[in-house]
């Protein structure tokens, strides 16, 4: 499941760079972490994204030794094939034989007894560094649940593809949900999972003021400026780098009248709508991944957002709110553009009102100035990556 234009070996030092440069992820250290979890019963809060040199992360454990009790899975299930929001039942891996539990539905916590037997959980999943994509959230209510039960958490962390920048609105506590846990986190927070989990630990964000045993493996040799190519889709509609960029500021009209490229061969790389005066044009079908989705089967026009280059999409370093300011004063029916969940993906009630209210771009970054500040001073002592 390698992503569009990506190469297994595209994590290897750039040309000209030296073999020590290697980028190496959390999980393949494993002089960092077996002496953790031998002779322990260990669990896994794994997705797809958990590859260790072409094999996942539990066929590396067991073939190690290590002895691997139970399984838990994120949203889009074990294997990362479930659609956005589709439930995913808990059911037995047919290769090992070993219990899988769905953290998503109405099982987004474990729950009493689901822990039983474990001694350690590891965590090993590709995130993008998005406030709204429910991995974090994940790891808060498994960080939570071994908190209770005084069970050590161990990250096996990877980089940020979006890691270069910190952008956007803040989560309001108003507006928490699972697409945003914790109040003043700016929906760009440019931290690994390693590092967000740590500042949650830290900063007594679990409920209670609980604390967890928590342990980073960090990434070896990168910074938060290195490029780094997603060897593995991070989820069914994030197929490509040129989505994992984009997706930041794009999935904005998920909570509009717009579609999102769900349903075609470029999802999160453009947006459209049967009554939106642009210039490119799609029609949404339902696909593995993508089971009826919104505008099914209606020709929409819009705008095509892949044209751009990879590199440019990086280096904008920003959530392109012009583009969803743009969007609403171009459609024809203005009052039923915003649905009503947008505050969520927002994290407030303020800027659908702002845009409402004509408010330019700069007008509108300026409210978000002094939270963004504010979380910048937080986010820095939790750092690991330069």
């Amino acid at each position: 499941m390698l992503l569009s234009g990506a190469s297994p070996a595209s994590n290897s030092p750039s040309r000209g760079g030296r073999a020590d440069d290697a980028l190496i992820p959390g999980d393949a250290r494993f002089d960092l972490y077996l002496p953790l979890v031998r002779g322990k019963k260990v669990a896994l809060l794994v997705n797809h994204t958990a590859m260790v040199a072409g094999h996942h992360l539990l066929d590396t454990l067991l073939s190690r030794g290590i002895e691997v009790v139970k399984i838990f899975a994120p949203e889009h299930g074990f294997r990362g094939t479930a659609d956005a929001g589709e439930y995913v039942a808990s059911a037995v891996d047919q290769s090992t034989g070993i219990p899988v539990i769905s953290l998503y539905g109405d099982h987004r916590k474990p729950k009493s007894g689901d822990l039983s037997g474990v001694d350690i959980v590891l965590f090993d999943i590709q995130d993008v560094g998005v406030r709204f994509y429910t991995y974090i959230s994940t790891m808060s209510y498994m960080m939570e649940a071994c908190a209770r039960e005084h069970i050590p958490f161990v990250v096996l962390d990877r980089p940020n593809p979006n890691g270069h920048f910190v952008d956007g609105p803040l989560m309001d506590s108003c507006c928490n949900s699972f697409i945003g846990l914790h109040a003043g986190v700016p929906v760009v927070h440019g931290m690994t999972v390693g590092e967000y989990g740590q500042m949650v630990n830290e900063e007594g964000w679990l409920p209670g003021a609980l604390k967890a045993d928590y342990r980073v493996i960090p990434v070896k040799n990168w910074s938060h400026n290195r490029a780094f190519r997603l060897p593995v889709r991070p989820s069914p509609n994030l197929p490509n780098m040129k989505s994992v960029y984009l997706y930041p500021t794009l999935c904005f009209f998920e909570a509009t009248v717009l579609s999102v490229g769900r349903g075609t061969d470029k999802p999160f790389q453009m947006i459209g709508h049967p009554d939106f005066p642009g210039d490119d044009s799609f029609t949404p079908k339902s696909m593995p991944g993508a089971q009826h989705p919104k505008l099914e089967g209606r020709l929409c026009h819009g705008i095509d957002y892949s044209v751009f280059p990879e590199d440019s999409l990086r280096a904008m370093g920003r959530i392109r709110l012009d583009w969803i300011i743009k969007a609403w004063q171009r459609f024809p029916d203005k009052s039923s553009f915003f649905l009503p969940h947008f505050y969520k993906l927002a994290g407030n009630h303020e800027i659908e009102e702002q845009i409402k209210g004509g408010l330019s771009e700069e007008e509108i970054r300026a409210s978000w100035a002094p939270g963004l500040r504010n979380f910048k001073e937080i986010r820095s002592k939790y750092l690991i990556y330069p």
